[in-house]
Protein backbone atom coordinates (compact mmCIF):
# COMPACT_ATOMS: atom_id res chain seq x y z
CA UNK A 1 0.00 0.00 0.00
CA UNK A 2 1.17 3.53 -0.83
CA UNK A 3 -0.18 6.52 1.10
CA UNK A 4 0.60 10.23 1.24
CA UNK A 5 0.71 11.85 4.69
CA UNK A 6 0.88 15.55 5.53
CA UNK A 7 3.08 16.15 8.58
CA UNK A 8 2.59 19.26 10.73
CA UNK A 9 5.20 19.26 13.55
CA UNK A 10 3.90 22.54 15.01
CA UNK A 11 5.39 24.03 18.16
CA UNK A 12 7.10 23.09 21.43
CA UNK A 13 7.52 19.34 21.75
CA UNK A 14 5.53 18.78 18.55
CA UNK A 15 8.60 18.28 16.32
CA UNK A 16 10.14 15.82 18.80
CA UNK A 17 7.11 13.56 19.13
CA UNK A 18 6.42 13.73 15.39
CA UNK A 19 9.99 12.60 14.68
CA UNK A 20 9.51 9.62 16.97
CA UNK A 21 6.17 8.70 15.46
CA UNK A 22 7.60 8.78 11.95
CA UNK A 23 10.37 6.43 13.05
CA UNK A 24 7.73 3.94 14.20
CA UNK A 25 5.79 4.48 10.97
CA UNK A 26 8.93 3.67 9.00
CA UNK A 27 9.09 0.44 10.98
CA UNK A 28 5.50 -0.35 9.95
CA UNK A 29 6.44 0.22 6.32
CA UNK A 30 9.46 -2.08 6.64
CA UNK A 31 7.66 -4.88 8.45
CA UNK A 32 4.47 -4.92 6.38
CA UNK A 33 5.75 -3.78 2.97
CA UNK A 34 3.98 -0.41 2.69
CA UNK A 35 5.17 2.91 1.33
CA UNK A 36 4.33 6.09 3.23
CA UNK A 37 5.23 9.39 1.58
CA UNK A 38 5.43 12.19 4.16
CA UNK A 39 5.30 15.89 3.32
CA UNK A 40 6.18 18.31 6.11
CA UNK A 41 4.49 21.71 6.29
CA UNK A 42 4.70 24.65 8.69
CA UNK A 43 1.74 25.14 11.03
CA UNK A 44 0.70 26.94 14.23
CA UNK A 45 3.06 29.33 15.96
CA UNK A 46 5.92 28.33 13.68
CA UNK A 47 3.78 29.37 10.70
CA UNK A 48 2.93 32.69 12.34
CA UNK A 49 6.64 33.38 12.75
CA UNK A 50 7.38 32.40 9.18
CA UNK A 51 4.34 33.64 7.26
CA UNK A 52 2.16 35.59 9.70
CA UNK A 53 -0.60 32.98 9.40
CA UNK A 54 -1.03 29.84 11.55
CA UNK A 55 -2.56 27.98 8.59
CA UNK A 56 -0.86 29.02 5.32
CA UNK A 57 -2.64 28.20 2.07
CA UNK A 58 0.16 25.82 1.05
CA UNK A 59 -0.23 23.87 4.30
CA UNK A 60 -3.99 23.53 3.90
CA UNK A 61 -3.61 22.42 0.27
CA UNK A 62 -1.10 19.74 1.27
CA UNK A 63 -3.47 18.50 3.97
CA UNK A 64 -6.44 18.31 1.64
CA UNK A 65 -4.35 16.58 -1.04
CA UNK A 66 -3.09 13.90 1.36
CA UNK A 67 -4.58 10.64 2.61
CA UNK A 68 -4.11 11.64 6.26
CA UNK A 69 -2.59 14.38 8.42
CA UNK A 70 -0.29 13.96 11.43
CA UNK A 71 -0.09 16.92 13.81
CA UNK A 72 2.33 17.36 16.72
CA UNK A 73 1.17 20.26 18.89
CA UNK A 74 0.53 24.00 18.61
CA UNK A 75 0.72 27.04 20.83
CA UNK A 76 2.84 28.54 23.57
CA UNK A 77 3.25 31.71 25.61
CA UNK A 78 5.29 33.29 22.84
CA UNK A 79 2.10 33.88 20.84
CA UNK A 80 -0.42 34.40 23.68
CA UNK A 81 -0.61 38.17 23.32
CA UNK A 82 -0.55 38.30 19.53
CA UNK A 83 -3.44 39.31 17.30
CA UNK A 84 -3.26 35.87 15.69
CA UNK A 85 -2.87 32.75 17.83
CA UNK A 86 -1.74 29.25 16.80
CA UNK A 87 -4.99 27.73 18.07
CA UNK A 88 -6.90 29.70 15.44
CA UNK A 89 -5.05 27.71 12.84
CA UNK A 90 -6.17 24.45 14.43
CA UNK A 91 -9.84 25.46 14.48
CA UNK A 92 -9.58 26.64 10.88
CA UNK A 93 -7.92 23.40 9.81
CA UNK A 94 -10.61 21.25 11.42
CA UNK A 95 -13.32 23.30 9.77
CA UNK A 96 -11.65 23.33 6.35
CA UNK A 97 -11.08 19.56 6.44
CA UNK A 98 -14.63 18.99 7.75
CA UNK A 99 -13.35 16.58 10.38
CA UNK A 100 -16.62 16.42 12.28
CA UNK A 101 -15.89 13.43 14.53
CA UNK A 102 -13.22 13.57 17.22
CA UNK A 103 -12.43 10.07 18.47
CA UNK A 104 -10.44 9.98 21.70
CA UNK A 105 -9.67 6.66 23.44
CA UNK A 106 -9.23 6.57 27.22
CA UNK A 107 -7.28 3.49 28.27
CA UNK A 108 -5.66 2.85 31.63
CA UNK A 109 -2.72 0.52 31.04
CA UNK A 110 -2.13 -2.38 33.45
CA UNK A 111 0.62 -1.46 35.86
CA UNK A 112 0.04 2.28 35.51
CA UNK A 113 -3.14 2.54 37.57
CA UNK A 114 -1.20 4.11 40.44
CA UNK A 115 -0.48 7.19 38.30
CA UNK A 116 -4.16 8.16 38.29
CA UNK A 117 -5.33 10.66 40.93
CA UNK A 118 -8.16 8.20 41.62
CA UNK A 119 -7.71 5.00 43.59
CA UNK A 120 -6.27 2.18 41.50
CA UNK A 121 -9.32 -0.02 42.00
CA UNK A 122 -11.51 2.75 40.53
CA UNK A 123 -9.58 3.06 37.25
CA UNK A 124 -8.38 -0.52 36.77
CA UNK A 125 -9.83 -1.81 33.53
CA UNK A 126 -11.11 1.57 32.35
CA UNK A 127 -11.26 1.48 28.57
CA UNK A 128 -13.69 3.74 26.72
CA UNK A 129 -13.84 6.09 23.75
CA UNK A 130 -15.15 9.60 23.34
CA UNK A 131 -16.86 10.50 20.07
CA UNK A 132 -17.15 14.29 20.10
CA UNK A 133 -18.89 16.41 17.46
CA UNK A 134 -16.15 18.78 16.32
CA UNK A 135 -17.38 21.30 13.73
CA UNK A 136 -20.69 22.56 15.10
CA UNK A 137 -22.25 23.80 18.30
CA UNK A 138 -21.37 26.87 20.32
CA UNK A 139 -17.80 27.17 19.00
CA UNK A 140 -18.94 27.76 15.42
CA UNK A 141 -22.58 28.89 15.44
CA UNK A 142 -23.66 32.43 14.59
CA UNK A 143 -24.42 35.06 15.77
CA UNK A 144 -21.32 35.50 17.87
CA UNK A 145 -20.72 39.04 19.09
CA UNK A 146 -19.53 41.22 21.95
CA UNK A 147 -19.64 44.83 23.02
CA UNK A 148 -18.87 46.64 26.27
CA UNK A 149 -22.14 45.60 27.91
CA UNK A 150 -23.05 42.28 26.36
CA UNK A 151 -21.62 39.14 24.76
CA UNK A 152 -23.47 36.52 22.71
CA UNK A 153 -22.54 32.97 21.76
CA UNK A 154 -25.00 30.77 19.88
CA UNK A 155 -25.38 27.01 20.03
CA UNK A 156 -27.11 25.41 17.07
CA UNK A 157 -27.22 21.96 15.52
CA UNK A 158 -29.00 20.49 12.53
CA UNK A 159 -30.51 17.02 12.53
CA UNK A 160 -28.00 16.03 9.86
CA UNK A 161 -25.02 17.13 11.96
CA UNK A 162 -26.23 15.15 14.94
CA UNK A 163 -27.13 12.07 12.92
CA UNK A 164 -23.70 11.65 11.34
CA UNK A 165 -21.80 11.87 14.64
CA UNK A 166 -24.22 9.56 16.45
CA UNK A 167 -23.98 6.99 13.66
CA UNK A 168 -20.19 7.13 13.97
CA UNK A 169 -20.53 6.29 17.66
CA UNK A 170 -22.79 3.30 17.02
CA UNK A 171 -20.49 1.99 14.30
CA UNK A 172 -17.60 2.14 16.75
CA UNK A 173 -19.60 0.48 19.52
CA UNK A 174 -20.41 -2.39 17.16
CA UNK A 175 -16.75 -3.43 17.27
CA UNK A 176 -16.37 -2.89 21.02
CA UNK A 177 -18.58 -3.79 24.00
CA UNK A 178 -21.83 -2.67 22.37
CA UNK A 179 -22.83 0.20 24.59
CA UNK A 180 -23.36 3.88 23.68
CA UNK A 181 -23.73 6.60 26.30
CA UNK A 182 -25.16 9.81 24.88
CA UNK A 183 -24.46 12.94 26.91
CA UNK A 184 -26.66 16.03 26.66
CA UNK A 185 -28.53 18.67 28.69
CA UNK A 186 -32.00 17.82 27.46
CA UNK A 187 -33.68 19.13 30.59
CA UNK A 188 -32.66 22.69 29.60
CA UNK A 189 -31.33 23.06 26.04
CA UNK A 190 -33.36 22.82 22.82
CA UNK A 191 -30.30 21.55 20.95
CA UNK A 192 -30.01 18.72 23.48
CA UNK A 193 -33.68 17.83 23.09
CA UNK A 194 -33.11 17.43 19.37
CA UNK A 195 -29.88 15.53 20.10
CA UNK A 196 -31.69 13.00 22.29
CA UNK A 197 -34.45 12.57 19.72
CA UNK A 198 -31.91 11.81 16.99
CA UNK A 199 -30.06 9.33 19.22
CA UNK A 200 -33.31 7.45 19.79
CA UNK A 201 -33.92 7.31 16.02
CA UNK A 202 -30.41 6.05 15.25
CA UNK A 203 -30.52 3.51 18.10
CA UNK A 204 -33.41 1.71 16.38
CA UNK A 205 -30.98 0.68 13.63
CA UNK A 206 -28.71 -0.97 16.20
CA UNK A 207 -30.97 -3.18 18.36
CA UNK A 208 -28.01 -5.17 19.72
CA UNK A 209 -26.34 -2.09 21.20
CA UNK A 210 -27.31 -0.77 24.61
CA UNK A 211 -28.18 2.94 24.68
CA UNK A 212 -28.19 5.20 27.72
CA UNK A 213 -28.74 8.95 28.08
CA UNK A 214 -26.92 10.98 30.73
CA UNK A 215 -27.19 14.66 31.53
CA UNK A 216 -23.76 16.23 31.24
CA UNK A 217 -23.42 17.10 34.93
CA UNK A 218 -24.18 13.54 36.00
CA UNK A 219 -21.87 12.17 33.30
CA UNK A 220 -19.05 14.28 34.73
CA UNK A 221 -19.63 12.82 38.18
CA UNK A 222 -19.91 9.22 37.00
CA UNK A 223 -16.71 9.53 34.98
CA UNK A 224 -14.93 9.93 38.29
CA UNK A 225 -17.03 7.60 40.46
CA UNK A 226 -17.36 4.72 37.96
CA UNK A 227 -15.17 5.16 34.84
CA UNK A 228 -15.32 1.47 33.94
CA UNK A 229 -19.06 1.77 33.22
CA UNK A 230 -18.45 3.52 29.89
CA UNK A 231 -17.76 2.03 26.46
CA UNK A 232 -18.51 4.65 23.75
CA UNK A 233 -19.50 8.16 24.83
CA UNK A 234 -21.00 10.48 22.20
CA UNK A 235 -21.72 14.14 22.78
CA UNK A 236 -21.71 17.62 21.26
CA UNK A 237 -18.71 19.89 20.82
CA UNK A 238 -18.42 21.85 24.08
CA UNK A 239 -19.52 19.01 26.36
CA UNK A 240 -17.07 16.71 24.60
CA UNK A 241 -14.27 19.24 24.94
CA UNK A 242 -14.74 19.45 28.71
CA UNK A 243 -15.53 15.80 29.47
CA UNK A 244 -12.75 14.32 27.36
CA UNK A 245 -10.23 16.55 29.14
CA UNK A 246 -11.66 15.39 32.47
CA UNK A 247 -11.33 11.77 31.38
CA UNK A 248 -7.74 12.28 30.25
CA UNK A 249 -6.71 12.68 33.90
CA UNK A 250 -7.76 9.08 34.62
CA UNK A 251 -4.69 7.72 32.83
CA UNK A 252 -2.26 9.78 34.91
CA UNK A 253 -0.64 11.54 31.95
CA UNK A 254 -1.81 13.47 28.92
CA UNK A 255 1.27 12.17 27.13
CA UNK A 256 -0.33 8.73 26.77
CA UNK A 257 -3.44 9.76 24.88
CA UNK A 258 -4.01 9.89 21.11
CA UNK A 259 -6.90 11.26 19.09
CA UNK A 260 -8.38 11.11 15.61
CA UNK A 261 -10.54 13.72 13.91
CA UNK A 262 -12.46 12.10 11.07
CA UNK A 263 -14.37 13.40 8.05
CA UNK A 264 -17.00 11.65 5.97
CA UNK A 265 -14.83 11.20 2.88
CA UNK A 266 -11.62 13.21 3.14
CA UNK A 267 -8.38 12.75 5.09
CA UNK A 268 -8.38 12.34 8.85
CA UNK A 269 -6.38 14.47 11.29
CA UNK A 270 -4.39 12.62 13.95
CA UNK A 271 -2.76 14.23 16.99
CA UNK A 272 -1.93 13.55 20.64
CA UNK A 273 -4.10 15.46 23.10
CA UNK A 274 -1.20 16.98 25.04
CA UNK A 275 -0.18 20.57 24.46
CA UNK A 276 3.07 21.94 23.12
CA UNK A 277 4.76 21.89 26.57
CA UNK A 278 7.32 24.59 25.69
CA UNK A 279 8.92 24.26 29.13
CA UNK A 280 10.35 20.84 28.22
CA UNK A 281 10.81 21.34 24.46
CA UNK A 282 14.23 20.12 23.35
CA UNK A 283 15.03 18.47 26.68
CA UNK A 284 14.24 14.89 25.66
CA UNK A 285 11.58 14.60 28.36
CA UNK A 286 8.47 14.49 26.16
CA UNK A 287 6.37 11.33 26.15
CA UNK A 288 5.98 10.21 22.50
CA UNK A 289 3.35 7.54 23.18
CA UNK A 290 0.30 9.73 22.49
CA UNK A 291 1.72 10.65 19.09
CA UNK A 292 2.72 7.06 18.30
CA UNK A 293 -0.75 5.80 19.22
CA UNK A 294 -2.19 8.53 16.98
CA UNK A 295 -0.25 6.89 14.14
CA UNK A 296 -1.93 3.60 15.06
CA UNK A 297 -5.30 5.33 14.84
CA UNK A 298 -4.36 6.67 11.40
CA UNK A 299 -3.47 3.18 10.22
CA UNK A 300 -6.81 1.86 11.48
CA UNK A 301 -9.27 4.62 10.56
CA UNK A 302 -7.82 6.18 7.41
CA UNK A 303 -5.97 3.23 5.87
CA UNK A 304 -8.00 0.28 7.24
CA UNK A 305 -4.75 -1.43 8.29
CA UNK A 306 -5.97 -3.16 11.44
CA UNK A 307 -3.09 -5.63 11.72
CA UNK A 308 -0.54 -2.83 11.44
CA UNK A 309 -2.37 -0.67 13.98
CA UNK A 310 -2.44 -3.54 16.46
CA UNK A 311 1.29 -4.13 15.95
CA UNK A 312 2.02 -0.53 16.99
CA UNK A 313 -0.33 -0.70 19.99
CA UNK A 314 1.11 -4.03 21.09
CA UNK A 315 4.65 -2.62 20.87
CA UNK A 316 3.61 0.26 23.13
CA UNK A 317 2.01 -2.14 25.59
CA UNK A 318 5.05 -4.44 25.67
CA UNK A 319 7.42 -1.50 26.15
CA UNK A 320 5.41 -0.31 29.13
CA UNK A 321 5.23 -3.84 30.51
CA UNK A 322 9.03 -4.01 30.23
CA UNK A 323 9.16 -1.04 32.61
CA UNK A 324 10.31 1.78 30.35
CA UNK A 325 9.04 5.18 31.46
CA UNK A 326 9.37 8.80 30.44
CA UNK A 327 9.32 11.27 33.32
CA UNK A 328 5.57 11.92 33.26
CA UNK A 329 4.79 8.23 33.96
CA UNK A 330 7.87 7.31 35.98
CA UNK A 331 6.57 7.49 39.53
CA UNK A 332 9.79 6.09 40.99
CA UNK A 333 9.56 2.63 39.42
CA UNK A 334 10.79 1.20 36.14
CA UNK A 335 13.53 2.53 33.87
CA UNK A 336 13.51 6.27 33.27
CA UNK A 337 14.26 6.99 29.60
CA UNK A 338 14.37 9.91 27.18
CA UNK A 339 11.95 10.58 24.35
CA UNK A 340 14.37 9.05 21.86
CA UNK A 341 14.98 5.91 23.93
CA UNK A 342 11.25 5.34 24.43
CA UNK A 343 10.77 5.61 20.66
CA UNK A 344 13.64 3.20 20.07
CA UNK A 345 12.16 0.65 22.47
CA UNK A 346 8.73 0.82 20.82
CA UNK A 347 10.26 0.72 17.34
CA UNK A 348 12.32 -2.36 18.24
CA UNK A 349 9.30 -4.25 19.56
CA UNK A 350 7.12 -3.19 16.66
CA UNK A 351 9.61 -4.67 14.19
CA UNK A 352 9.49 -8.00 16.02
CA UNK A 353 6.91 -10.58 15.02
CA UNK A 354 7.56 -12.79 18.01
CA UNK A 355 4.08 -13.03 19.45
CA UNK A 356 0.64 -13.89 18.14
CA UNK A 357 -1.13 -12.36 21.16
CA UNK A 358 -3.84 -9.87 20.34
CA UNK A 359 -4.27 -6.66 22.25
CA UNK A 360 -7.47 -8.04 23.71
CA UNK A 361 -5.54 -10.98 25.15
CA UNK A 362 -2.74 -8.90 26.65
CA UNK A 363 -5.03 -6.25 28.11
CA UNK A 364 -7.08 -8.76 30.11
Amino acid sequence: MKKRIAVLPGDGIGPEVIKGALQVLDGVATRFGHEFETIEQVFGGAAIDQEGNPLPDSTLKTCNDSDAVLLGAVGGPKWDQGKVRPEQGLLALRKAMNVFANVRPVHVYPGLEHLSPLKSNKVKGADFVFVRELTGGIYFSEPKERNEKRAVDTMSYTREEITRIVEKAYELASSRRRKVTSVDKANVLETSKLWREVVEDVAKKYPNIETEHLLVDYAAMRMISNPTSFDVVVTENMFGDILSDEASVLTGSLGMMPSASLSENGPGLYEPIHGSAPDIAGSGKANPIGMILSVAMMLRHSFQLEKEAEAVELAVFETLQAGYRTGDIYGGSGTLVSTKEMVNQIHFRMLEDSTSATLLEVYV
